[in-house]
């Protein structure tokens, strides 16, 4: 998830008795950091790239999901884009693995879709099942390791009719589609994430509106809900426990790894009057879930709506591994996403930041759990700025790694191609790959070349 921030204004005012306690930002000496020297040794981490099906496959390939029918909505997509058949990922999966396989991958994180393999209520796709069958055997004879993500924003259209996540007796539904899948791949995979990012897939459904299923947001119509959003969270932290509990009893459930995948984003505040609503950013995306995974409880309280739940209280004990979304920090300026101005931007609304990367893997290396990183990229559609960002990035882990032995099992960056990045459609561009979206030809960029120094088996 690349995370865009369109704040209103009147959250502003609804936040102004909120006192900020975030940290300074931190700052490092680029300019006397040798980064040409990092190398991961890919015989004991796994390295590779993310994708997300739908990002890649688009509505004409994922007919009966959620999104196909929200991107038909006017101003739902950014130029009225639709994502067609994305950049056809589900064709083309075999060109796309060898693109893997050329920059040294030797595993990848995909989803597999939930309305692709459920396009109806109870009604399972076994064409879906024998399709995702080849895509993971491609993978597995190119000697690439599948993790795969149950849940990648994108659920069927009949799960979103009867309220989704807003309800918690629907979780039966998603439950029931994870232990479908794990039933049928469990032998062949071995690394799953049941959710991808609780925290922005509630705030930007439920408050800004840009994902399923309330376009837009107003704040005199209160056509956005802070209230649904705690409901949809608190739901989606149930959700992961009751799949990893169901998951663990099966056949291979012993052998399986699953990890709770967060999104790590911090919001600052550039003046005084900034800080309050970057504090109720902060809040909604990492406080709530930092203090689920040290509790088990939920606890959220936003703009009069509270709301407590115990909902594991040895949640460790359901979490096997820590799956690390980072891309930046956003800093609140004027209401307005910006940086500092020393700082270079991406072309989304944050900077370059690896000081952040390597501040969020010692937060979260806390919990005394395996750290893979599920995903980390830059949108840089001129392609001047990715190898910094890559170079930057990479070096900031291997400091984390050696300051102090953050226990990182995997890096995985985001994405190997263009795809179509949601709202955003085909704006923004985070591939390793440049994609010509109507020839559909990958072309490796200059900027992304760099990544392959960085992961290769080391001699004995």
């Amino acid at each position: 998830m690349k995370l865009s921030i369109t704040i209103n204004k009147s959250l502003l005012f609804l936040s102004l008795f909120i006192v900020s306690t975030l940290p300074a930002r931190d700052a490092w000496d680029w300019k006397n950091i040798d980064t040409s020297t990092v190398v991961f040794d890919t015989n004991k981490m796994l390295f590779g790239v993310a994708l997300a099906e739908y990002q890649n496959s688009g509505a004409t390939n994922l007919p009966n999901s959620n999104w196909a029918h929200w991107e038909k909505q006017p101003g739902a997509i950014e130029n009225g884009q639709t994502s067609g058949v994305a950049c056809d990922f589900w064709h083309l999966y075999k060109t796309d693995i060898n693109l893997m396989k050329d920059l040294g991958c030797n595993s990848c994180r995909l989803s597999i879709d939930w309305s692709a393999i459920e396009p109806q209520e109870g009604k399972f796709d076994e064409s879906a099942v024998q399709h995702y069958h080849d895509v993971i055997d491609s993978m597995l004879a190119k000697g690439i390791t599948p993790m795969v993500t149950l849940h990648h924003f994108v659920h069927p259209q009949w799960f979103e009719a009867m309220g989704a996540f807003e309800k918690q007796e629907n979780l039966k539904f998603f439950v029931r589609f994870c232990v479908f899948v794990f039933s049928k791949f469990s032998s062949k995979v071995h690394l799953w994430c049941p959710i991808n990012e609780s925290g922005p897939l509630a705030f930007q459904s439920y408050i800004i509106g840009h994902f399923p299923p309330t376009l837009g947001y107003t704040h005199l119509g209160f056509k956005f809900s802070f209230g649904t959003a705690g409901q949809v969270l608190g739901n989606l932290m149930k959700a992961h426990v009751l799949v990893y509990n169901a998951l663990k009893q099966m056949p291979n459930g012993d052998k399986a790894q699953i990890g709770f995948n967060h999104q790590y984003l911090n919001f600052e505040g550039y003046n005084v009057w900034d800080k309050p609503i970057a504090t109720v950013f902060r809040y909604t995306f990492n406080t709530v879930i930092l203090e689920f995974l040290k509790t088990g409880i939920f606890r959220y309280d936003a703009y009069g709506f509270k709301a407590t739940r115990i909902i594991y209280k040895d949640i460790l004990s359901c979490i096997d591994f820590i799956g690390l979304n980072y891309y930046s920090e956003v800093i609140i300026r004027g209401g307005d996403a910006r940086c500092y101005d020393h700082e270079v931007m991406t072309d989304m609304q944050y900077a370059i930041y690896a000081e952040g990367f390597y501040a969020a893997i010692k937060d979260l290396s806390q919990f005394k759990k395996p750290i893979y990183i599920t995903e980390n990229g830059i949108g840089d559609a001129k392609d001047d700025r990715r190898e910094t960002f890559i170079k930057r990035y990479l070096y900031a882990m291997s400091r984390a790694m050696h300051d102090f032995n953050a226990d990182i099992k995997g890096y995985y960056y985001w994405s190997l191609m263009d795809n179509f990045e949601w709202e955003h459609g085909r704006l923004h561009k985070f591939g390793l790959y440049e994609v010509n979206f109507d020839t559909l030809t990958r072309t490796l960029r200059p900027g992304a070349a760099c990544i392959k120094q960085f992961f290769k088996p080391l001699p004995a």
